[in-house]
């Protein structure tokens, strides 16, 4: 880890909270309402965090697993998520939203019109501005935790 953290001190509240309050804390709060307001169903929000996730390297974030109101993705989603062009787990809308995040994270000047021809067949428009907020989030914050070494050092409760 890149960043020093005083003993004691949680290294995700220290860094996002005590080190810059004012970005630290819009930063959280925007992180958090992709999880508390999103309208979408969970696999496709699972297919495109986890594909950030895996493009990111974050292992804070592969070892995560959305939960709503008990229920998570099947265990072996997330190796379905690296497969998504092939596996036959996935259905349109939970295949594009793995797509859209690959291609939003690695090639977004690639996304032609055959792409959004697809996507505005399965998705509203809210749908895709919410995913696209939702994916950016992951990809900056995900980012973020990996690259000052966060990831390494916060761990889900029970791990």
């Amino acid at each position: 880890m890149i960043i020093d953290i005083p003993e004691g001190k949680h290294p995700i509240e220290h860094v996002w909270g005590d080190m810059v309050p004012e970005i630290g804390m819009a930063a959280s709060n925007f992180s958090l309402s992709v999880y508390a307001h999103t309208t979408l169903g969970l696999r496709e929000f699972e297919a495109a965090r986890l594909r950030i996730a895996q493009i990111n390297g974050c292992l804070f974030c592969l070892d995560w697993r959305t939960d709503r109101d008990g229920e998570k993705v099947e265990e072996e989603f997330a190796g379905a998520v690296e497969e998504w062009r092939t596996t036959e787990a996935f259905d349109d809308r939970t295949r594009l939203a793995a797509e859209y995040a690959e291609r939003y994270a690695l090639d977004h000047h690639g996304l032609d019109d055959a792409f959004w021809s697809r996507m505005t067949a399965h998705y509203s428009q809210p749908e895709i501005v919410e995913l696209t907020m939702s994916i950016g989030s992951w990809l900056a914050f995900g980012r973020l935790n990996r690259v000052l070494g966060l990831d390494a050092v916060c761990v889900l409760p029970g791990h």
